[in-house]
């Protein structure tokens, strides 16, 4: 069994407009990237629901240097339209299931830290305040 000790939340760089999910975005990893599965653990689409990714038990490819020992989320969303531009677009339905999920990832790996990617890459992902989530959330 893997030891998890971050959970990296994660955005899908696409528009508002664009409702994909772990299929879609499991196609491009595999298809486009020649990966063996999706990166990420879990999706969350725009209406909010949870999508299964990569099995837990399974590294991801989500991260450099931080997928052995992580669990990658995936939101929907994050960029504006038609642009590469980064923009917080994510609806309160994905922030909701997201802070269930954290709730259910923290009781299954107990002291493992939430991160951006952000942190670990110079990108704008997950292009909200991780620590803001948390906080609004009491996480």
């Amino acid at each position: 069994m893997r030891k998890i000790n971050e959970i990296i939340l994660h955005c899908s760089a696409t528009p508002a407009s664009m409702d994909i999910g772990a299929k879609e975005i499991r196609d491009w990893h595999v298809n486009g990237n020649h990966w063996r599965d999706i990166g990420y653990h879990w999706v969350i689409r725009r209406d909010g629901t949870v999508e299964k990714g990569r099995p837990e038990y399974q590294v991801g490819a989500h991260c450099l240097n931080h997928n052995a020992n992580s669990i990658g989320v995936c939101m929907v969303g994050g960029t504006k339209k038609d642009v590469r531009i980064p923009e917080d677009n994510f609806t309160e339905a994905q922030f909701a299931s997201l802070a269930k999920l954290v709730k259910e990832l923290l009781a299954r790996y107990p002291g493992v830290t939430i991160h951006g990617h952000c942190e670990y890459a110079a990108k704008a992902c997950p292009v909200f305040s991780v620590k803001a989530f948390l906080r609004k959330y009491g996480l």
